[in-house]
């Protein structure tokens, strides 16, 4: 599957019209147990309404949005969020990723990560930092170079309600001395 995948950045305008296919992405993970901000049951509301925030803040440049498409649509997603305080022009957060259930195993988490990452490199980002509560996200993360920084305890809640540990990670991904 992963061979017909393309990945690539939706600006503000598709990630809109894209909203019902992004909601379906981040119901079925949230549906399949994973933290990603959302308790269950999620509406199909709710899950719209981060999808029209996340497509306004592509539209703020505040944010950046990759999919991956497979022949059955919106495979993945992950966002780089860029709108930090100014003392931190640097580094970027990666949020959300979030792979179909169906279509895990075949790489595209994988490969929507590096593009993250070359997406924070263009934009002269040099250090990211993202968190999961993801045993499976965090073995990606660490075979890509990632830094754990530690574990929270209790940090968040599963959808279900039971409490969790979050684990915080960071990468460089571009060296340089002076700060943009």
């Amino acid at each position: 599957m992963s061979q017909d995948l393309a990945i690539r950045r939706l600006d503000a305008g598709e990630a809109a019209a894209r909203i019902g296919q992004l909601a379906r992405v981040l119901i079925d993970c949230v549906e399949g147990g994973a933290s990603v901000s959302f308790m269950l049951p999620i509406a199909p509301a709710t899950a719209q309404r981060f999808w029209q925030d996340v497509a306004a803040g592509v539209a703020r440049g505040a944010r950046t949005l990759l999919v991956a498409e497979d022949e059955h649509g919106i495979a993945g997603t992950v966002q780089l969020v860029t709108d930090l305080p100014e003392n931190q022009p640097h580094r970027a957060d990666v949020a959300k990723l979030l792979v179909r259930p169906g279509a895990r195993g075949a790489g595209i988490g994988r490969r929507l990560m590096e593009a993250v990452e070359d997406a924070a490199r263009a934009q002269g980002k040099r250090v990211l930092v993202l968190d999961t509560a993801n045993a499976a996200a965090e073995r990606l993360y660490e075979r890509l170079g990632w830094q754990r920084v530690g574990s929270v305890p209790d940090y968040a809640l599963l959808p279900d309600g039971a409490p969790c540990a979050t684990t915080i990670y960071y990468k460089r991904v571009r060296a340089g001395d002076e700060f943009a």
